[in-house]
């Protein structure tokens, strides 16, 4: 009798958490039959038990819904929010006295006759004045081996993952009888069936740990006053058992308090122009080696400052408070003690918040992590390990040392010297261009603080995590091998970059690599569609699919240009402009190349130039430095006369100056566009050296090639000479400007060789065709 009695207990608390969420979808749904029939079959299954098992509390409690919810499936009954609360009730009494049972503690049947004259039609506030409250629930598991035996049959499970890689990895580099081959084959085939029924025995679904949350906020909310819609993703995720019970209080905490501290009155909605309904969103997924559980909510956020001011008034020092950065001052949020509430309430202001939830994720490996925005909400993700599992991975090389990545993160991985991708730098970011997508690149080496030299060419892969995807570039692709990933030492999985550690056939130790932490840890930004509005409002203000490059101009102004008129973003060395010949020149890529900038610039700010193409030209723009880039707004209030800006646009709420395109290319591009082979000027007759030493460089600096020979096929516009007549036969009858050596000349059209302005106009004369 002993073992049916705990085997009805298991299974009435595992049917019971699953039982509030349905009975809060049937009073939203009263026409689900199929939720109906499942909370009838329910109170159906407990009385019959109870009479083989004899427990007469219980069975008159579920005869009593039973015949309610007999006449609701009859239609003689409508299930109001009276009869929900009534039924929910007496599912918080069997729950009471089954938990009861199992610590063999006694429980008096107060109120238990208001609960069924409630069922049969009494007030509403019967309910609530008998409802008692629910006890503690005992720590339980499921599990009916012992767990230390699944622990060991789970580490030799991995042993014999790594025996079998390192097996296949010998055999494949020596000739193998194919017999031997297939019986690897088998073998391979049976250790992989192995594998996933040894790792399932310990996990379970996380639908366990969400089935009683929309019970809990039903009744959260209500006695806030508030009206909460929940939405529950994930439920088929499956986690560790023993991590499913550590995650219950934490994850309690935190919605209960979204629903507290986040999640506005509906009058105070109303006022800021939301739904009166506040949404909450409690998701699950699985990246890498860990689950990551998130809850997301549409309320005001956190007040950092309001924050801040509370801990003041605690006794700390509001200086270097505000001295922290954004992060830093998120995570005050954290500090024991802290309640941003003034008064104290049965849900909070106790000063026990958020310290003892971080406190106990950590204990297991985890870390908490916020992303918040004021006014609109607070996302709090959850990163939890797996405890042990046996995952497919991509070994990749950086700095010297290995590192494995989840295959299922990786798209693609593509090698640099494709012709299907382009590596951009702007500013001190690296962008990639594959196939006409645009992706922000991370070079592994460099983020993780690797400073040994790659060999070869590098590799790119496309990885792929909740948020969007990025570019990663990897000195070397090693390996594609399953790897058994156990959690990492606490202070290496604290950093965010990694989410565990394997022992590769090598018998080196790896770190695996979290995607998503890297990302994080680069200050990568992806625009990320808010899944707590139900409905997509498209703005207006954005041109569909168009960009802009954001940047700080030479005169201190932020300004932005169309993205698609940028080939590229150069940096420049401090003072590599100079004016000359009446403008701003830049010598690079071995040519003097003119530059346009705004009217008052400070040519000693340059940081970096646009180079600006319109298919046929290049121009070259000078700026401070780039900032960003964002959707191209198309309302435009437009400049009063023409010039370089073409008028004014909000960008992040902010008034912005927008190039004009057309007016740069049209000012600019046909006089000063940048040939592919500018003109040539060859150095003739005696004086070469000197012509070298003192006229090469002026002229050069005026954009032209000189040459003290011609290369064969080249031909000279324009043949500079001191005194001398220069071979003719050599530069094929080329014009000729001739520099004399006295300040006071002849009739001969020569030109006194330290008169600056007057030899560049004679050669830009000749260059383009007029006589010296």
């Amino acid at each position: 009798m002993d073992d049916l009695l705990q085997e009805f207990i298991a299974e009435t608390r595992e049917t019971l958490e699953a039982l509030s969420g349905e009975i809060i979808a049937w009073e939203a749904a009263p026409a689900d039959r199929e939720r109906l029939d499942a909370i009838f079959r329910f109170v159906h299954t407990v009385k019959g038990s109870c009479g083989f098992l004899d427990l007469p509390r219980l069975a008159r409690l579920s005869h009593a819904a039973e015949d309610v919810l007999a006449d609701v499936r009859a239609g003689t009954r409508v299930p109001d929010r009276a009869l929900v609360n009534a039924v929910l009730g007496v599912v918080d009494r069997i729950g009471e006295i089954v938990e009861a049972i199992d610590a063999g503690a006694a429980l008096d049947d107060t109120g238990e006759d208001l609960l069924i004259a409630a069922l049969a039609g009494g007030a509403a506030d019967v309910v609530q004045a008998a409802a008692a409250p629910v006890a503690p629930r005992a720590q339980s598991r499921s599990v009916r081996l012992n767990v230390e035996l699944l622990d060991r049959m789970m580490s030799g499970m991995s042993d014999m993952v790594l025996a079998r890689n390192e097996l296949s990895r010998r055999l494949r580099s020596a000739e193998v009888d194919p017999q031997v081959e297939a019986a690897l084959e088998r073998m391979s085939a049976t250790v992989a069936d192995l594998r996933d029924t040894v790792t399932r025995t310990r996990m379970q679904k996380i639908d366990a740990l969400f089935s009683a949350l929309p019970r809990m906020v039903r009744d959260t909310a209500a006695g806030l006053g508030k009206s909460v819609m929940l939405q529950v993703d994930g439920s088929e995720v499956e986690l560790d058992r023993e991590m499913i019970e550590v995650l219950r209080d934490p994850l309690v905490h935190i919605i209960r308090n979204s629903i507290d501290h986040g999640i506005e009155s509906p009058a105070e909605r109303r006022a800021a122009g939301k739904r009166e309904n506040g949404r909450l969103i409690v998701s699950a997924r699985q990246s890498g080696n860990q689950i990551v559980v998130e809850v997301a909510d549409d309320g005001r956020g956190i007040d950092v400052e309001r924050v801040i001011r509370k801990l003041v008034k605690q006794g700390r020092d509001e200086h270097a408070l505000r001295a922290l950065g954004d992060r830093a001052r998120l995570a005050l949020i954290f500090e024991p003690g802290l309640s941003t509430k003034d008064e104290v309430t049965e849900i909070s202001g106790r000063g026990v918040g958020m310290d003892v939830v971080r406190a106990a994720i950590e204990q297991i490996g985890g870390r908490v992590e916020l992303h918040n925005d004021p006014g609109r909400g607070l996302r709090i993700l959850i990163h939890v390990p797996l405890t042990l599992s046996i995952i497919p991975t991509i070994v990749v090389g950086a700095g010297g040392q290995s590192f494995a990545i989840p295959r299922q993160a990786i798209e693609e991985i593509v090698s640099e010297r494709s012709d299907a991708i382009r590596v951009d730098r702007i500013g001190s970011a690296w962008v990639v261009t594959l196939r006409d997508r645009r992706l922000p690149m991370i070079v592994l080496a460099d983020q993780l603080g690797l400073n040994a030299a790659p060999s070869g060419y590098p590799m790119v892969a496309i990885v792929s995590i909740g948020e969007g995807s990025y570019a990663l570039r990897v000195d070397d692709v090693l390996d594609n091998e399953e790897l058994v990933i156990k959690p990492a030492a606490p202070a290496i999985m604290a950093t965010g970059l990694y989410a565990g550690q394997t022992l590769p056939d090598s018998g080196c130790p790896m770190l695996l690599l979290d995607c998503a932490g890297l990302a994080r840890d680069a200050g990568l930004q992806f625009e990320r569609a808010r899944e707590i509005e139900e409905e997509h409002v498209d703005d207006p203000m954005l041109d569909d699919g168009a960009l802009a490059l954001v940047f700080s101009d030479l005169d201190g102004a932020r300004r932005a240009v169309p993205l698609e008129v940028v080939d590229r973003i150069e940096k420049v060395a401090a003072g590599a402009l100079h004016r000359s010949a009446g403008r701003l020149r830049l010598t690079i890529d071995g040519r003097i190349m003119p530059v346009a900038a705004i009217d008052g610039a400070d040519p000693k700010r340059t940081g970096s130039i646009l180079r600006l193409r319109d298919g046929l030209t290049e121009i070259a723009y000078a700026i401070a430095e780039p900032a960003d880039i964002v959707p191209l707004p198309s309302a435009l209030a437009p400049a009063s006369v023409p010039g370089p800006v073409a008028g004014v646009a909000l960008i992040g709420g902010e008034p912005v100056e927008m190039l004009d395109p057309l007016w740069l290319f049209a000012e600019h591009g046909e006089e000063d566009a940048v040939s592919d082979a500018p003109p040539l000027c060859l150095l003739a007759g005696a004086e070469t050296g000197w012509l070298a030493t003192f006229i090469a460089p002026l002229v050069e600096q005026a954009g032209y090639r000189v040459v003290s020979a011609l290369a064969p096929g080249d031909r000279a516009q324009v043949v500079l000479t001191l005194d001398d007549e220069p071979d003719q036969a050599a530069v094929e009858a080329a014009p000729v400007v001739r520099l004399r050596s006295r300040k006071r000349g002849g009739p001969d059209g020569s030109i006194y060789r330290y008169d600056r302005e007057a030899l560049l106009g004679a050669i830009a004369r000749v260059a383009r065709g007029g006589g010296a």
